[in-house]
């Protein structure tokens, strides 16, 4: 087997500007309609409700109770002005969504409920059987409710990392090149050794490691892209993956 061709392996992430792309943009569109930030901050909900679900449930909600609870928090978060809110030194999406979760938390415990949660629809419906099942199968974990927040964000962020780059390379026809390497990246799973592998591929190790280098090259510029959707600026870019990274090692 010949080492992989890379998918934009070429560019490294330092070389990579800031586009401005989702968070950024719904922060520059906060004074003025714009369709285009409404699809960005419908795009960032769909993408990272799950963390938000399991701090709902970490308070105490049962499970279909947050399931209208994170539904109603949504709808209510797209469809109202949440952009006028927004403060130019809002910073990080995820801090901004949480604050905005604890409020709405905070007016739904005052308020009588004399209107079913959850009958209001946003632009995309959250799997509950799927959150649920996520939820089920973690472990105990004794941190704060908002410290667990953090963490389930930034395996949120690694997972959404690791699908864009599962579909490049099957696009590519190099699926099972992936799947036989992928444990050699952050959040991966893999039980062969480097020399097991290479046996397993017909390769030399050399070869081998060429392709891993590639792989992790090609990782890290989709995280650097992934976590620029959720910050204000450029220089907050390797604040937050030393920060990701931090969560992951904790």
């Amino acid at each position: 087997m010949s080492p992989a061709k890379p998918v934009r392996d070429d560019v490294p992430a330092t070389a990579m500007g800031f586009h401005t792309t989702h968070w950024s943009m719904v922060l520059a569109a906060r004074e003025k309609e714009g369709s285009a930030a409404g699809e960005a901050l419908a795009s960032l909900c769909s993408t990272y409700w799950y963390p938000l679900y399991a701090f709902i449930r970490r308070q105490g909600s049962a499970p279909p109770e947050a399931e209208d609870l994170t539904q109603e928090f949504f709808y209510r978060f797209l469809e109202r002005d949440t952009l006028e809110r927004v403060q130019p030194a809002a910073g990080k999406f995820r801090s901004f969504l949480l604050a905005c979760l604890k409020n709405f938390l905070a007016n739904e415990r005052q308020r009588a409920h004399a209107q079913r949660r959850g009958g209001g629809q946003w632009l995309g419906p959250l799997d509950s059987d799927e959150a649920e099942t996520r939820y089920s199968l973690e472990p105990v974990d004794q941190r704060t409710p908002d410290a667990i927040f953090e963490r389930r964000w930034a395996f949120a962020v690694l997972e959404r990392t690791m699908q864009e780059l599962q579909r490049e390379y099957s696009a590519s026809e190099r699926g099972e090149l992936f799947e036989d390497l992928q444990g050699f990246l952050p959040g991966g799973h893999g039980n062969l050794s480097r020399a097991e592998l290479a046996v397993k591929r017909g390769v030399s190790v050399g070869a081998l490691d060429v392709a891993i280098h590639r792989l992790r090259q090609r990782f890290g510029a989709l995280l650097r892209e992934e976590i620029a959707r959720t910050v204000s600026s450029e220089a907050e870019v390797e604040e937050e993956i030393r920060y990701l990274i931090s969560l992951m090692e904790s």
